[in-house]
């Protein structure tokens, strides 16, 4: 294959996604220079410290209201994903903890995630051994689901925390979060859920899912990057992980990214369509519902084409169960590095799975723990879309993709 002169065709939005208006058209107040520009720290009690705490506290009580979350101050702004799920979970560690022994438990206390985690909670172990804590991990099915009974097997009287996350980041498939939490509620452990790839793009209510903490991050819903928050039910024991100041109400020091957060707040409203205060809340609901499904018939028109032009795939995840806009597929006898390689030089930008695990020359442990061969592993390719994604960049990718697949087999 020889690379050619095109538009590029980017498919890779659960790696990040690009800026909607709304959320640029929201920073762009923050970002001006000058004296004159809404530029206060959300700490300071002068009058323009007091107008950057407006906008924070506004943007805070927008958030809370489209989780269903009882409070605003039950959101807690951060620098994104990564920090919000090392923070619930080593937080709430060791305050649940520090509860368990004032109660007379002396443990051994244990922490359980599932095998198909992102990096940002399975790399909490280390933390958490060396603070005295165990690390278990609940099995999933070959859909990467894990279900109820598995939980059920492994939670016990010791468990302070359990942390599953609301729909996977390589293969999509949707957890049963209500479920999970239910189970835990029994044993008084607090449930955590890294909710990073389904917010803004399912629906998700706190109250519902029965959660005690859920990370979200800006970028995965065309907000910015670097800004995320943490949902934390009130009267949650926790611990801070990052102190030096008493903002965000002493559980995250650091002066707040306010131009970050209010981008954010703006590309929540878009994803969950606003609130009864806004003019254009009816329309933007319905715009993004619309988003929603479009997005699925995209993937849906992928898979269907690559079932019936390529020979020897396998989509992976749940067949029902799964976000609307990540498809995962293998190819066999296909390097996916190699694969992913053509494709690019055809300007059809896609990845091999987690961006964060992106030069790792081992298979994916999401499709490891889902038992999928390692030979097959190795020619995974995921794509997602968005709602900037169309129809015929969609189809044009499909025949770069049929022909990159054939290519590699044939050398």
């Amino acid at each position: 294959m020889q690379a050619m002169q095109t538009k590029r065709i980017y498919l890779d939005n659960a790696a990040t996604t690009p800026l909607c208006d709304a959320a640029a058209k929201a920073m762009a107040p923050y970002m001006e220079s000058g004296t004159q520009a809404p530029f206060g720290n959300a700490n300071s009690l002068h009058s323009i410290g007091r107008e950057a705490f407006s906008a924070l506290e506004d943007a805070r009580a927008r958030v809370a209201r489209a989780l269903k979350a009882h409070r605003p101050d039950e959101i807690v702004f951060t620098g994104g994903a990564t920090e919000s799920d090392n923070s619930a979970i080593v937080g709430m560690a060791l305050g649940a903890r520090e509860k368990a022994r004032l109660a007379g438990k002396h443990g051994p206390f244990k922490v359980v995630t599932s095998r198909i985690e992102h990096e940002a909670v399975l790399e909490t172990s280390h933390m958490l051994r060396a603070l005295g804590f165990e690390f278990e991990l609940v099995d999933n099915d070959g859909l990467g689901r894990v279900t109820p009974e598995a939980l059920k097997r492994i939670v016990d009287e010791n468990t302070l925390v359990v942390s599953v996350m609301a729909a996977n980041n390589e293969v999509g498939t949707i957890q049963p979060i209500a479920a999970l939490s239910a189970v835990c509620r029994k044993h008084g452990a607090p449930f955590h859920t890294d909710a990073v790839q389904a917010y803004g793009h399912i629906p998700l209510d706190v109250s519902a899912l029965g959660v005690d903490a859920l990370s979200v991050s800006a970028h995965k819903f065309h907000g910015p990057k670097g800004v995320g928050f943490l949902y934390c039910r009130k009267g949650l024991a926790t611990e801070p992980l990052i102190s030096g100041g008493a903002q965000e109400r002493g559980y995250r020091a650091g002066t707040e990214n306010l131009a970050g957060i209010v981008g954010m707040e703006a590309a929540a409203r878009l994803a969950f369509g606003g609130n009864a205060a806004d003019s254009s809340c009816e329309e933007l609901a319905f715009s993004m519902a619309q988003a929603r499904v479009h997005v699925a018939s995209l993937r849906n028109y992928m898979a269907r084409f690559i079932e019936n032009e390529i020979p020897d795939i396998r989509i992976n995840g749940s067949g029902t169960q799964h976000l609307p806009g990540i498809l995962s597929v293998s190819f066999q006898g296909v390097s996916g590095e190699a694969l992913l390689g053509l494709l690019d030089q055809q300007g059809v930008c896609a990845s091999a799975g987690s961006a964060c695990a992106s030069g790792s020359l081992e298979p994916s442990h999401v499709l490891t723990a889902m038992g999928i061969p390692a030979e097959w592993a190795q020619g995974t390719i995921r794509f997602s879309f968005s709602a900037f994604t169309e129809q015929r960049e969609v189809e044009r990718a499909c025949q770069v993709l049929r022909d990159a697949v054939h290519h590699l087999r044939n050398v």
